[in-house]
Parts: C-alpha cells; sequence; structure tokens
C-alpha cells in the first residue's frame, strides 16, 4: 500500500475493510494490486461485472465511442446511442421473451430503479401499501429502504419506515407452512388491518439476503396471486438480472410475466452506471418529467450495453455455460456438506448465484478472511453474514473456476478442521 487514505474517508466504507489492499488493474476474473499481486474475483462488483473486467469487446466499442468526441451526458435527450440502446435491448432481449414492457430510465443505480417501480405502482392503483419479503435487499434510497429487511441498513434511515409489509419467502418455515396462507388469508379477510396493496415486489433468488433461491412453482403461485387480488407485481431483478441464473431474467424459468422489472447491475455491460425500470404499455403513466434525474441516460453505459447484448445474447452459449459452471460449484458445495457433516452446511443458489451457508455465523467470515489471504475475493450475505457468496464473471474460465473452488475448499478446511 502506497498511500494509506483510509483517514480521510468515511468510515462508511465497508469492502476496503474485508480486503485491505490497494487495487490498480483489473481484468477478466482478476484485479491486481498496486505491487501486482493478483487475485481471483468472485465478487464481480456485488454482479455488476457479469462479463469481467475491462472486457475487450466492450473496451473498444467505448474508447472509440470517447475518442469520436460522441454524446456522454444528455439527460433523456435523443442520442445515436440511446436509439441503438433502445432498439438492441428491444430487439434481442424483450421480443424473443413475449415481453412488450417500455423501458423507463430513472436514474444511474438499482435503487432508482425501484424506487421509479414504487412510485408508478402507487400512481397506478392510488394505494400506498407494498408487500416485501423476509430477507429482501431492495436498496439503501428511504422508498427502497422500506421493502429491505435487514434490519442494520433500515436502521441508517432515521426515520420510520412506512407503507410496506413483509410477508414470508419461499421456505422462510422450512416447508412447515402452505405457501402464501397467512398472505392470501390477509389479502381475503375483511379484518385482517392490511392495507390494500399496490404491489408486491419480489427477488427470485435473494443475494444479499443469503443466496436465497425461490422454487418456480412459488414464483408461479405468487404471480396468480397477484393478478386474483389486483396487485402489481414488480421484479427485482438489478443483482440476479442480465444472465446470472441462466436466462437473461432470473424469472423466465418460472414462466411468469412481471408487471414491472428492475434491471442495473451488469445492464451496462461493463460496470457503468445504468439503470431500467420496464413497464407494460398499459402502465406507463407518469406524465413526461413525472420522475427525472441528472443521470437517467448516461450514454456510454448505452454503447457498451448494446454491444454486451450483441456479443453474449444473439444466442444461447453463455446461458448454458453459466448453468454448467454453476453446477460444478453445486457439485463442490455439495461435496462440503458432506464432508463436514457437523459444520451445518448448506448449498444454495442458482446458475452462478451460488451461496455456502454455515451453522455457526461467524466461520463464514473466517472463510471470506481466509480465501482473502489465499487470493480470492468472496464476500459473505445473509442476515447474520452466515453465507460465503458466489458471484464471479459469467465469462471466466473454468480453469479459473476450479482454481477459485481449490481456493474455497483450502479455506474452509483451514476454518473447520485447523
Amino acid at each position: 500500500m502506497t498511500n494509506d487514505t483510509t483517514a480521510l474517508e468515511s468510515d462508511v466504507r465497508s469492502y476496503s475493510r474485508s480486503w485491505p489492499a490497494v487495487f490498480d488493474r483489473a481484468k477478466g476474473a482478476e484485479m491486481f494490486t498496486e505491487d501486482g499481486q493478483a487475485y481471483l474475483d468472485f465478487f464481480a462488483g456485488a454482479g455488476s461485472l457479469n462479463y469481467g473486467h475491462n472486457n475487450p469487446l466492450m473496451k473498444k466499442v467505448l474508447l472509440d465511442y470517447i475518442s469520436d468526441d460522441r454524446v456522454v451526458h444528455s439527460l433523456d435527450m435523443l442520442t445515436t446511442a440511446r436509439n441503438e440502446f433502445l432498439t438492441t435491448f428491444t430487439e434481442q432481449i424483450l421480443r424473443p421473451r413475449g415481453l412488450d414492457h417500455r423501458v423507463m430510465f430513472p436514474g444511474p443505480g438499482g435503487t432508482n430503479a425501484v424506487e421509479a417501480a414504487l412510485k408508478l405502482a402507487r400512481k397506478i392503483t392510488g394505494r400506498e401499501a407494498i408487500v416485501n419479503f423476509t430477507n429482501a435487499f431492495h436498496g439503501m434510497t428511504l422508498g427502497a429502504l422500506s421493502v429491505t429487511g435487514n434490519s442494520m441498513k433500515r436502521g441508517g434511515a432515521g426515520i420510520p419506515l412506512v407503507h410496506a409489509t413483509p410477508m414470508p419467502y419461499d421456505d422462510y418455515f422450512d416447508g412447515d407452512v402452505a405457501d402464501f396462507m397467512y398472505l392470501e388469508r390477509l389479502l381475503e379477510d375483511a379484518g385482517s388491518g392490511l392495507n390494500e396493496p399496490a404491489a408486491v415486489i419480489v427477488e427470485t433468488v435473494q443475494g444479499e439476503g443469503g443466496i436465497n433461491s425461490a422454487r418456480a412453482e412459488w414464483l408461479r403461485t405468487l404471480a396468480e396471486l397477484c393478478k386474483k387480488h389486483g396487485i402489481l407485481l414488480i421484479v427485482d431483478d438489478i443483482q440476479m438480472g442480465c444472465g446470472r441464473t441462466g436466462g437473461f431474467f432470473s424469472f423466465e424459468e418460472a414462466g411468469i410475466v412481471p408487471d414491472i422489472i428492475t434491471l442495473s447491475k451488469s445492464i451496462s455491460g461493463y460496470g457503468l452506471p445504468l439503470a431500467l425500470t420496464l413497464v407494460r404499455p398499459e402502465y406507463d403513466v407518469f406524465e413526461p418529467g413525472e420522475h427525472n434525474g441528472t443521470f437517467r441516460g448516461f450514454a456510454p453505459a448505452f454503447v457498451t450495453a448494446s454491444e454486451s447484448i450483441r456479443q453474449y445474447w444473439s444466442d444461447d452459449e453463455l446461458e448454458k455455460s453459466t448453468k454448467a459452471k454453476g453446477l460444478i460449484i453445486e457439485g463442490a458445495f455439495n461435496a462440503l456438506v458432506a464432508q463436514y457433516p457437523d459444520a451445518g452446511l448448506i448449498s444454495k443458489g442458482r446458475g452462478l448465484a451460488r451461496g455456502l451457508q454455515f451453522g455457526e455465523a461467524a466461520n463464514a467470515g473466517a472463510v471470506a478472511k481466509e480465501a482473502f489471504n489465499r487470493g480470492l475475493l468472496i464476500e459473505t450475505s445473509g442476515p447474520n453474514d452466515e453465507v460465503i457468496k458466489l458471484l464471479p464473471p459469467l465469462t471466466l474460465t473454468e480453469d479459473e473456476l476450479n482454481r477459485g473452488l481449490d481456493i474455497i475448499r483450502d479455506s474452509v478446511a483451514a476454518v473447520l478442521a485447523g
């Protein structure tokens, strides 16, 4: 570390505490410190770098765009880059999946997409209440935080977080309670005290909540329940979309069509800020300028986003590769579960969103620290940070994947058998 600037920065920083190194360069699935030490990156910008660091395909179009003095900042004015993205996204992502959603640019980050979705749902229905789920995470601004479960993050709001009612996520009661028994009873009972909801917001896989994966059947039942009661269905695909679970959208395998979809993180393809709120045409009811922001159309992100779609979503090769690599992780984690029967290990996740839950929460953090010391970046998640969470670039090689898994095996052994 050539220059310790931590005293100059707010104490709110977090990742730099877990990984005390100064990173300087990054390529593909690796990051490099100032002194050249390489780290395999199974964090990938919290899912913002599905195609790896400095992907050469997107880097070329980005550099060409900037060097040619093309428009960088334009609010929501029409630009060539904007038109290209809208056409490419609609023709190659939405229409092949039978989706007719319109594209709204709400601001630069995922929490902006969620805020827009919640505002829109309330405007459409004239209702205030939102149903969210236990262990959900939807962002750090006040509206998004109101539908987030983590008590530490909620506590930072400084005011009451209202107009949201949490319900049990899939398998919250370990299968002892029928799906949606509580929610459906509240919706149908005039004496329940539940305000009629404008919308339900859900993640198909809860990343920050501990890699909790909802069954396709559970998601289908939720969609049917929303339709029955006139409730809008919002799927937050900010971390799990853009191919993280296999298909471009994480809800594809369930065969549902959400009313509103939020995307961010890897939608730009290069780690540049971009967020989308996708809305069924009949619900596109905001008046011009009713929801706006200075950075709601970052043109360089449009350029790399269009290129990522052309390069990786013109066929199903990436989807098949992601599922195959996910099965490799699943097999490795299942072997660890069997190897350490007294450690309370649980293998979790879909595609290349994977988690290994520890019976003793502190062991997950200890394993992540051991992995860092061995040259691998992984984070923890879950309400007590009891899960090691893997979000490697989808484009990593099988050799890189196996090297990372070897480090995880050694790190688990050091903690559990050490």
